[in-house]
């Protein structure tokens, strides 16, 4: 039972509310309170991203009491998703956290090391002065996260789990990355489907999304709502991004998400190699201690990906994966064309940061994105057309060519998106988007209630929204 019951003035008694506390209107801070007469489920619990507005939002306190909040569903590791985790605990959360396996592993990794940035992003800035506050200080530490990785709890797919005598729980793989679930959530009866984010049909490593066929409410991402993915070749894009920069004498910089994109982009370099349609001899360097241990996730969960383990361990082979910050200034330095592929994916922190300064400002070199960015963070800004960055304190003007390769986004399309409702029989009753921008929400919204005839809604942020109430027996 609750401590203390989450409540809006307009409350009916015994009914179900969904409150999004975060991804409402805008793509990250995914926070999703499922409030209910005897249990408060919270599903998510991510860091806002990209603009200082939605940034600042991070320091605020939640407008749900942490302590009243009995459990946590977390559908994936990418920070937007698990990042609050820490400051939920901080606040008073007392309650487990529901995972799947490689969920958890991969959130301890991500967890740990946005710790380790946060130190280390107030170190710079007090010794380099670049902040407005004295001092400055991380969101969190490590000792905070310490603190969170008890709650944690995993779940199989075979098993549906009890919460509450009318709380219930199951997983269904989503695709996006290795561990990614949409959560059903049966509750007094009805079928509460949370997407979580939905994957690509069609990808390098990841099974297709799916789900339970049938669901009263689905809670839906919409990153993708407004755009289709391009439907060429992804691998014969890359090899003339990367065949081109070298004819230039340039380097190849690849900001990723080193949960995912990362080892997506590995696989493809590693066929592009095999099949000689790049130079095999090219130097490829995965400058992220994160994405090399979220690699050996592919061999310790063979049954989340799409490829064999003789073939994970090969696409490995001819990377050089650094571990240290000197190493960066090493690779920098080396002569040559090479391709490096470093986090953060959106460029808002991170040793990718130390590539940019130095390779921005030559026009040799190529900087390719490849996974969705947020508005305000630099991999947008890139993408808009910006004539220079500001990177820690200092502006870099945009010399190098930039490139976008929307066939490598882990995100459904809208097309794809589509299809995952369709597979509904009967169709969901009603849809609530979240997680996704206010043209890609409202262009998805049209979208579903003309093709579907499905009653659409767009979360707000804060606002509760009543799904039902709950009929006595």
């Amino acid at each position: 039972m609750s401590r203390r019951p989450i409540k809006n003035e307009k409350s009916i008694p015994g009914a179900v509310y969904l409150r999004s506390l975060g991804a409402a209107g805008t793509v990250t801070g995914s926070k999703h309170l499922l409030k209910t007469p005897g249990f408060n489920l919270l599903i998510d619990c991510g860091l806002f991203q990209g603009l200082k507005q939605l940034r600042e939002k991070n320091w605020e306190p939640l407008s749900a009491d942490a302590s009243s909040i009995d459990a946590m569903i977390l559908t994936h590791a990418h920070l937007d998703h698990c990042g609050y985790i820490p400051l939920l605990v901080k606040q008073g959360f007392k309650g487990k956290i529901f995972m799947s396996e490689p969920t958890r592993y991969l959130a301890e990794l991500i967890l740990r090391d946005s710790a380790k940035l946060q130190e280390e992003d107030a170190w710079k800035a007090n010794k380099h002065h670049y902040t407005k506050h004295h001092p400055a200080k991380p969101l969190y530490d490590t000792a905070d996260v310490e603190a969170a990785l008890p709650h944690f709890r995993t779940v199989g797919l075979d098993a549906t789990f009890r919460l509450s005598d009318d709380v219930w729980f199951r997983f269904y793989k989503a695709g996006h990355i290795q561990g990614a679930c949409c959560v059903d959530i049966s509750c007094y009866g009805k079928s509460i489907l949370f997407s979580g984010d939905i994957g690509r049909y069609h990808s390098e490593l990841m099974p297709p999304p799916d789900h339970p066929g049938k669901a009263d409410f689905v809670i839906m991402e919409s990153t993708y709502g407004d755009r289709l993915h391009d439907e060429g070749s992804a691998a014969d894009e890359l090899a003339g991004i990367i065949n081109d920069t070298i004819d230039r004498g340039g380097n190849l910089l690849v900001p990723c998400f080193a949960v995912g994109r990362a080892q997506e982009v590995i696989h493809l370099v590693y066929k592009l190699k095999q099949q000689k349609t790049i130079p095999q001899a090219l130097p490829v360097y995965l400058d992220s201690p994160m994405a090399s241990s979220a690699g050996e996730a592919l061999l310790s969960y063979p049954d989340w990906i799409t490829i064999g383990k003789n073939e994970c361990i090969q696409m490995f082979n001819g990377i050089t994966i650094n571990q240290d910050f000197a190493g960066t200034r090493r690779i920098i330095d080396r002569r040559g064309s090479k391709m490096i592929l470093s986090a953060s994916g959106m460029l808002t922190g991170g040793r990718v940061l130390e590539y940019l300064k130095d390779y921005l400002t030559d026009d040799r070199n190529t900087i390719l994105i490849i996974g969705f960015q947020a508005g305000g963070t630099r991999g947008r800004a890139l993408l808009n057309g910006a004539h220079e960055l500001k990177i820690h304190g200092r502006y870099y003007p945009v010399r190098a060519r930039v490139h976008e390769i929307g066939g490598l986004s882990a995100h459904a399309d809208q097309a794809e998106l589509l299809t995952w409702l369709k597979a509904f029989t009967p169709k969901p009753g009603h849809v609530y988007l979240v997680h996704g921008e206010p043209s890609a929400m409202d262009t998805l919204r049209v979208k579903i209630g003309d093709e579907l005839r499905i009653n659409v809604r767009i979360a707000v942020q804060d606002q509760d929204e009543l799904l039902f109430e709950i009929k006595p027996e």
